[in-house]
């Protein structure tokens, strides 16, 4: 048999270019949307640092608050397009297009412009912020790039129409990255007098870990089995919904870095643990063998 007849017996998931490229006006208004905060918070960014330098916690807040808002439709556009039965080829290029400013250029300006900023007395850090800002845009750009291919319709795994779609991602999302980058900016603005100068040096590490993260095998959850109509009991629901509210109350300043730190570790954590099953397996089956 030729590949040529291989290639012919994949079903593929558009007809043709134009079907492919149809844009569907509520997902791809939520992209755009997307696109719009991530562009108002490059703006805020640039007003705080070189407008408004006397007081720029105000530009840096809306800068956050825009990045949050671009998670917020991130997250809807795909789910909306599922549901309504409406994905296309062109809405996911778009949706990357739009992420790669929302989720990577917006944090690397506030990485180089608050978080690793040479004001707080180590000049070395105007070098180094261009460097690691670099390195995240970067990241980002690949892991966007990366979940394109592995999603993409030429590949005939994903080209069956039965196909259901994996519940983790592939290394650490974009948004989730990016959402990251933006609570540690809220945490320096509302704590700028109190943070110790040891965290100084440790942001630039933790900054070169999200980023090495986003481009890593290891996978997080997805949460795209979730649903609307996910049924679950009532009294679980209200002790969720109460334990929330409670936390956002008093971890009010804080509250989006640590649900954004504990999606982060808790991908990790579950990765290692998976790690050292799997090795205490291995060591079992050899012991074995041997015996």
């Amino acid at each position: 048999m030729h590949p040529s007849d291989d290639q012919e017996t994949i079903p593929h998931k558009y007809k043709d270019a134009a079907e492919a490229s149809r844009i569907y006006l509520l997902p791809n208004a939520l992209t755009a949307g997307n696109l719009f905060f991530g562009f108002w918070s490059i703006i805020s960014c640039i007003d705080a640092k070189y407008v408004h330098t006397a007081s720029p916690n105000n530009g840096y807040m809306w800068a956050v608050f825009c990045i949050l808002l671009s998670c917020i439709c991130d997250a809807l556009d795909g789910r909306v397009a599922r549901i309504g039965g409406r994905e296309s080829l062109f809405g996911a290029e778009f949706d990357s297009l739009a992420d790669v400013v929302s989720f990577g250029l917006a944090p690397t300006l506030m990485v180089v412009f608050l978080i690793m900023d040479p004001a707080k007395g180590f000049p070395i850090f105007t070098q180094l912020s261009y460097v690691i800002g670099f390195i995240y845009l970067l990241c980002a750009a690949v892991r966007l790039a990366r979940f394109n291919v592995i999603t993409s319709p030429l590949l005939p795994s994903n080209q069956t129409a039965g196909g259901v779609p994996s519940k983790d991602f592939v290394g650490l999302p974009v948004p989730a990255a990016a959402g990251m980058v933006a609570s540690l900016v809220l945490v320096i603005i509302t704590y700028e007098n109190d943070l110790p100068k040891l965290i100084t040096f440790a942001l630039p590490v933790f900054l070169l870990l999200i980023a090495f993260l986003m481009v890593s095998r290891i996978p997080y959850p997805s949460f795209k089995k979730f649903a609307w109509t996910t049924k679950g009991e009532i009294g679980t629901f209200i002790l969720i919904f109460v334990g929330l509210i409670v936390c956002a109350f008093i971890f009010k300043k804080v509250i989006f870095s640590i649900i954004f730190m504990a999606y982060i570790f808790f991908g990790l954590f579950r990765f290692f643990v998976k790690q050292f099953r799997a090795y205490k397996i291995r060591m079992r089956k050899r012991n074995n063998h041997d015996n």
